[in-house]
């Protein structure tokens, strides 16, 4: 029997659409993802449970586990410490949500009733929980902090790595086969970390805490702010403020992003910018696929949450609160709504359907430019979502 796994529950739908294309687990923030976060703390490999259009790619364990962990709950030491102690036959809970069970049954129809006997303890720690696509971009810095504390600091230096660079503060740390040149890293409000494979170009000025991951490059005169991640295989200028990038995606160009989450093989066309501020500085809303409807993000300040896939032309401009699904091409002129669903074709309210086959054949030329291949498991995954979430 597998020791454990992190299972999407309800969250699933909650972060659409980041969800779309990944389980809970596989969300990054901070550094690592949610599941890599878990097996540093831990001290050892843990899996996923996640839907069934997922399971094949994802090797999601439908068996039954000595443990289960709700995949949005982001670990700690006292956290992980309560959990692994937890007696069998134990829910932990924190006001009614699920954190834990000891042990997990096999996901099948006969789950609840075996739950049933379970004895209920709530945890009185306190916990971090990505429950909605914002809370990854709020919960950020934190992370960012957090995982670096599963690094070896001592082993990065900040020298040897190029030329005319300007660093302020102490904690600057940069991995061996990173390239900098003519750039200002501040990390006086919080650290910055740089892996190998990277690189900075001339001009740019960055604000801790930040992070840059493999094969990642900044461009020249970007200007970012913390807390930001920049996933692997990036390229990204202009100016991004506490912003997520999950990995292989671009915003090469000019233009503004803030408070926002990227997607895997997204492109954001030059110029394209983001609203993450309403004019009378309110409380933003934006569009939650759990509730099928627009609610509150008790925060006044969210950008864009953009899926897998989805691509903005040349000087798009995204309202305050924009949410986006999956293989979105967004090119008509004027603000898109807030919500453009997946595979929408000009991001109208009333847009066409991006043929598949064309999506496809998009998603193949994208991919190989990155030396990677189209899967059939990701083909099967992607025709999931347009045979479910189509503009009608």
């Amino acid at each position: 029997m597998d020791k454990c796994v992190l299972f999407d529950g309800q969250y699933h739908k909650q972060l659409l659409p980041l969800t779309f294309t990944r389980p809970v687990a596989q969300l990054r923030i901070g550094i690592y993802t949610i599941q890599e976060k878990w097996s540093n703390q831990l001290g050892f490999d843990v899996g996923v449970r996640t839907k069934d259009y997922l399971a094949k790619k994802y090797n999601s364990i439908e068996e039954s586990v000595e443990l289960g962990i709700s995949a949005a709950l982001l670990p700690n030491k006292n956290l992980s410490k309560s959990i692994l102690g937890l007696k069998e036959q134990t829910i932990l809970i924190k006001e009614g949500v699920v954190l834990a069970i000891k042990p997990l049954p096999a996901n099948d129809d006969k789950i609840e009733e075996n739950l049933e006997g379970y004895n209920v303890i709530e945890y009185k720690g306190d916990v971090s929980t990505v429950e909605y696509p914002h809370h990854i971009f709020q919960l950020n810095g934190q992370e960012i902090i957090n995982d670096l504390t599963f690094l070896n600091l001592d082993d990065l230096k900040t020298d040897g790595h190029g030329f005319g660079n300007l660093l302020i503060g102490d904690e600057i740390y940069i991995e061996d086969g990173a390239t900098i040149n003519g750039a200002t890293l501040n990390s006086d409000e919080g650290p910055i970390y740089i892996q190998k494979g990277t690189e900075i170009m001339e001009g740019s000025n960055i604000r801790g805490p930040f992070v840059l991951m493999n094969d990642s490059t900044i461009k020249m005169g970007a200007k970012i702010y913390g807390p930001t991640t920049i996933g692997p295989n990036c390229k990204v200028g202009g100016e991004v403020g506490n912003s997520v990038f999950l990995g292989f995606a671009n915003k090469a160009h000019d233009g503004y992003l803030g408070n926002s989450v990227i997607g895997e093989w997204c492109n954001l066309g030059a110029d394209t910018n983001t609203s993450n501020l309403k004019n009378n500085y309110g409380e933003v809303s934006s569009y939650n696929y759990a509730e099928d409807a627009f609610i509150g993000t008790g925060t006044q300040y969210c950008g864009t949450i953009m899926g897998d896939h989805s691509k903005s032309s040349i000087n798009t401009m995204f309202n305050t609160g924009t949410v986006i699904g999956v293989f979105a091409n967004i090119f008509d002129a004027g603000f898109p709504p807030k919500f453009i669903p997946s595979f929408s074709w000009g991001g109208r309210e009333d847009s066409d359907v991006f043929d598949f086959e064309k999506a496809k054949q998009l998603a193949e030329i994208v991919m190989k430019r990155r030396d990677l291949d189209f899967s059939k498991d990701e083909e099967s995954i992607l025709y999931h979502i347009f045979k479910e979430t189509i503009v009608e």
